[in-house]
């Protein structure tokens, strides 16, 4: 239906005079009800070459009125200012931009509800009938729009699941309630369990478990996790992240440890924690060869100290020092100290020879030193040292201290007086690890002893493999948090690389990082030597594996991730910082789009990118169930009743 006539046209804006016989700014069309004359609504002209321009209303005005004329007169002259968006061509759709503009006195008309699905793209079928008869589902709904006034939008499942996206805004804008009712929409769809799907979110503030304790599929299974915890709370399961499964670059930023000589250091650390372990935990073959290259670092070590321009009592009571850490290593596991029965006898031994008379050894400390270390062969002490620890690979924790010890002793003995400073905190962080109650969660094993028992824990097997996994991170400090994410993410990208082929496309995986500024930031003192997050939003397409990011401070996230989301669900951020970085990292966000976000309501959003051809201005739909995300009701708690007490 026609409303009026263009009467000025240049680059950016179109004029229009409202027909005189149009009342009020709302017309009935078919039962229909469209509003054209609030700030953001569609209207429509057609150019020379048929083709249908779309325009948004940026301005109303009444150009009768002037200084003269003061009063309101419903006759007078109407006019509104219009923003040109797209065209819609008959033989390509809809796309941005304006090629050929209408001319002057061209009829403008009314943007309709079937313009619009022209526009989305959803003039399509919800679901179509596969061979098998199975409904493939294209499309779920995300909310109600604010510039066609009450027409529900849809969002193409394929442009917004199959890259990465982002959803921002300040606290309380709405970004939990976005979230929870995508997700929610997906494995609500007739007929579709989701088998395919996998959804891990790691959830930063505990509030996502309620929006999906009530699943209406029950196909759909969830799996809720929570760390440092004995049994199941709350229905949260125990959630395990065994130290064996970090690699040297995640030990390193967890130890707050330096290149230069952390690093290194730590890396000997695990190596000989490993080979602690071997020793109980091999065929009797490589237990001998442990043994053996146990036997072989203690005459080293011993040897060393001795070398030491120290007194004798000096001397001597650091390797008696040495001798008894060893001893309590071994006999803390029996599986070791039966392996290592030969050896704990040579030990006693040489604590037998740590013995002071009058402040002098007399060299017998030596002579037993020696008398060990003829029982030792190099050469298979050599291969045990060529033996590397694979990322991955199992080992107990309770052997890092001692291995600490034992390549300190070592520097020790090389004449590196400074490598205790040195290493000062990240043996306090390595305490840190070992005894608050923080850390347990990595510190216990639950019976997970490789990667691919990990997977099975985390996601289940078969039948009983969950498609949404929510790991309720509320609880964790900020280091503990980083080190989580960035090594579940690692671990599940690094199995999705495994994959060839067409498998690559088969059961993709999405990641929610809500909060994501607290782990995925643009600047850290210690960093990890590739950000995995980073790496995923780069290459995570390939192998089918996905980030949803949602953050309250898009400022302090990592430029790298952000520029890499396709699809952004901008809620309202009234921070200047905020705004200017989203400006900076997306070229193509105008002022216009900035109002429309610091003038939105909770609940309201700007959508733009892959999954809609047009910026939308959005009132998405409301979680059903809600997050636990909700203000408090200060009033309510101020001023209630005192509840009485028997």
């Amino acid at each position: 239906m026609k409303i009026g006539k263009i009467i000025s046209i240049n680059y950016s804006q179109l004029k229009v005079k409202i027909a005189s016989e149009i009342r009020g700014f709302s017309i009935n069309l078919h039962g229909n009800v469209y509003y054209f004359g609030n700030i953001g609504s569609y209207l429509k002209v057609t150019n020379a070459v048929d083709e249908i321009i779309i325009c948004e209303v940026v301005s109303i005005f009444d150009s009768d009125l002037s200084q003269e004329k003061l009063s309101f007169d419903i006759e007078s002259n109407r006019e509104l200012l219009l923003k040109p968006i797209g065209t819609i061509n008959k033989d390509e759709g809809f796309a941005l931009g304006v090629g050929v503009f209408p001319s002057l006195y061209s009829d403008v008309s009314i943007v309709t509800f079937d313009d619009m699905k022209l526009i989305l793209r959803t003039n399509i079928n919800e679901s179509e009938p596969k061979v098998d008869e199975k409904k493939v589902h294209k499309i779920f709904s995300l909310g109600v729009s604010k510039n066609l006034i009450n027409y529900p939008v849809d969002v193409s499942i394929d442009s917004f699941f199959n890259i990465h996206s982002a959803v921002l805004g300040n606290s309380g804008s709405g970004k939990s309630n976005t979230i929870a009712h995508i997700i929610q929409e997906i494995h609500k769809k007739e007929d579709c369990s989701a088998i395919g799907s996998r959804i891990l979110i790691f959830d930063v503030n505990g509030e996502y478990k309620k929006a999906f304790e009530k699943n209406n599929n029950t196909s759909i299974r969830i799996k809720y996790y929570k760390p440092n915890i004995k049994d199941e709370v709350d229905g949260y399961m125990p959630f395990y992240l065994p130290h064996f499964l970090l690699s040297l670059d995640e030990w390193s930023a967890f130890l707050l440890a330096t290149d230069a000589t952390q690093r290194p250091f730590w890396d000997k650390v695990l190596q000989e924690s490993y080979r602690f372990y071997r020793i109980g935990n091999s065929d009797v073959t490589e237990q001998k060869m442990f043994v053996n290259y146990l036997r072989y670092r203690i005459c080293n070590l011993i040897f060393s100290t001795l070398r030491q321009a120290d007194t004798d009592t000096a001397r001597i009571t650091t390797a008696a020092s040495i001798l008894g850490s060893i001893t309590s290593i071994i006999k803390s596991k029996p599986p070791i100290e039966k392996a290592a029965a030969d050896l704990l006898v040579d030990i006693h031994n040489l604590q037998e020879a740590c013995v002071i008379d009058y402040g002098a050894n007399g060299d017998r400390l030596e002579r037993a030193t020696e008398e060990v270390s003829e029982k030792v062969d190099s050469t298979e002490a050599q291969k045990v040292i060529n033996a590397k620890i694979k990322n991955g690979e199992f080992f107990d924790r309770r052997f890092l201290k001692i291995a600490a010890e034992l390549i300190l002793l070592e520097e020790d003995a090389r004449g590196n007086r400074q490598i205790r400073g040195y290493t000062a905190t990240m043996l306090t962080r390595l305490d840190y690890f070992l005894d608050n109650s923080g850390c347990e969660f990595m510190r216990e094993c639950n019976g997970i002893d490789s990667v691919r028992k990990y997977m099975k824990e985390l996601w289940g097997v078969d039948e009983n493999e969950s498609q949404l996994v929510i790991i309720d991170t509320s609880e964790l400090s900020p280091d503990v948090l980083e080190t989580l994410t960035s090594v579940t993410s690692r671990l599940l990208f690094d199995e999705r690389k495994k994959l060839i082929g067409d498998a690559r496309r088969k059961n993709p995986v999405h990641l929610v990082l809500d909060e994501a500024h607290r782990y995925i930031k643009k600047h850290y003192e210690y960093l990890l030597k590739e950000n995995i997050f980073e790496k995923i939003a780069r290459e995570g397409r390939k192998y089918s594996f996905f980030l949803l990011v949602s953050s309250q401070r898009p400022s302090e996230l990592s430029e790298t991730v952000l520029s890499q989301c396709a699809n952004f669900i901008v809620h309202r951020i009234q921070n200047e910082k905020d705004m200017h970085y989203i400006q900076a990292i997306l070229p193509y966000f105008s002022d216009d789009f900035t109002n429309k976000i610091k003038q939105s309501v909770p609940g309201e959003a700007l959508v733009f990118g892959n999954c809609v051809s047009m910026p939308l201005h959005l009132k998405i739909h409301k979680a059903k169930p809600s997050p636990n995300s909700e203000n408090c009701k200060i009033p309510e708690e101020w001023f209630k009743k005192r509840e009485k007490t028997i």
